[in-house]
């Protein structure tokens, strides 16, 4: 008796500046129950739901990327963790952990369900979540987010942490509203053996509020740490844009994502599909290939194959953000919940 066939491993995508491309991120839905100033605003308008991909075509795609060599999965959204069936999917995702095509699946949330949701995520094979947290005030939090749920959110990492998942808060640096609290926040993270990641706001969106007013270069910030803490460049490398440091003092690790300031670009590794089956080559730039179509047109995986390989093809050398106050500089169109950061 022959033993079946297995499937044949592909040897990967690599785009024209010889950039492997091994990680998706993969936004779930558009929607979320937070309303942050700097991500979405009050006044957003929501996609029509068969617009949305189900969670069948969401699976037959991603399934797709790990054959053409994806090895990181990370679900976003909007909040990943409000879209209905979300276990639904991760488990049937997670027969790629099993058969050892997929290194990881992860998330990035907004903590607001985790207090629900993170026992079953655990069994399901998720051993590492990124929470978004820019205070420990919950009146600032509030301020920041359009709701008060702050106690809703430290429960839920209280919970996650319990289940055995590993936790890294990530957190926007904003001047004139969080910029007093990043020393609280290392401590904060590092009592809990977290690791503290601070990012530079990014220019998406029309959103109506004075970006270049908050924006907060990660330099200023890293030299207003270094004041009270000794922080050591670390190789330690996420798969993702963050350049990280190990605190002496507390033996935990902070990174920085600094977009504007510091490219990161050259060693790009990563690829973004919306909700509605659209990829994003590059997080800062507005073309994008419509997988939707060939994926509802077609019985076969050819002709998405081919999509996928020909954006790949041509995903872009950088980024075009910039913080300028210049009318005729044009932000990234989409607001930061289409793709997920």
């Amino acid at each position: 008796m022959t033993s079946p066939r297995k499937k044949p491993r592909s040897q990967g995508m690599t785009d024209s500046f010889g950039r492997k491309i091994d990680y998706l991120r993969l936004s779930v839905t558009d929607r979320c129950d937070f309303r942050c100033f700097y991500c979405m605003g009050e006044n957003v308008t929501f996609l029509p739901k068969p617009e949305v991909l189900s969670l069948e075509e969401l699976d037959r795609l991603c399934s797709l990327f790990v054959d053409q060599g994806v090895r990181k999965l990370r679900l976003t959204g909007g909040e990943p963790l409000v879209r209905r069936g979300i276990l639904t999917l991760i488990s049937s995702l997670s027969r790629h952990l099993e058969s050892g095509r997929l290194r990881e699946i992860t998330l990035t949330t907004n903590g607001s369900q985790l207090a629900q949701m993170a026992t079953a995520l655990a069994n399901l094979g998720v051993v590492r979540i990124n929470v978004s947290l820019d205070t420990l005030r919950a009146d600032r939090f509030t301020q920041i987010t359009g709701k008060p749920r702050f106690a809703q959110v430290m429960e839920g990492i209280e919970t996650a942490l319990k289940a055995g998942i590993r936790l890294k808060v990530n957190t926007v640096a904003l001047k004139g509203v969080n910029d007093d609290e990043f020393d609280d926040l290392l401590r904060f993270c590092h009592e809990r053996q977290m690791d503290l990641t601070i990012i530079e706001t990014m220019p998406m969106g029309g959103l109506l509020y004075d970006r270049p007013g908050v924006y907060l270069p990660l330099d200023t910030i890293r030299e207003q740490l270094a004041e009270s803490w000794s922080l050591i460049p670390s190789p330690h490398h996420s798969g993702g844009p963050a350049s990280y440091f190990t605190v002496a003092e507390t033996g935990g690790r902070i990174g920085f994502i600094a977009p504007m300031t510091h490219n990161f670009c050259d060693s790009c590794n990563r690829v973004r599909l919306s909700c509605t089956g659209i990829l994003y080559t590059c997080l800062g730039r507005n073309d994008a290939t419509n997988l939707r179509i060939p994926l509802r047109t077609s019985q076969n995986n050819r002709q998405l194959i081919k999509a996928i390989r020909d954006a790949i093809a041509h995903k872009p050398q950088g980024h075009d953000f910039g913080i300028s106050r210049d009318a005729n500089h044009t932000p990234v169109e989409r607001h930061m919940s289409v793709t997920g950061g």
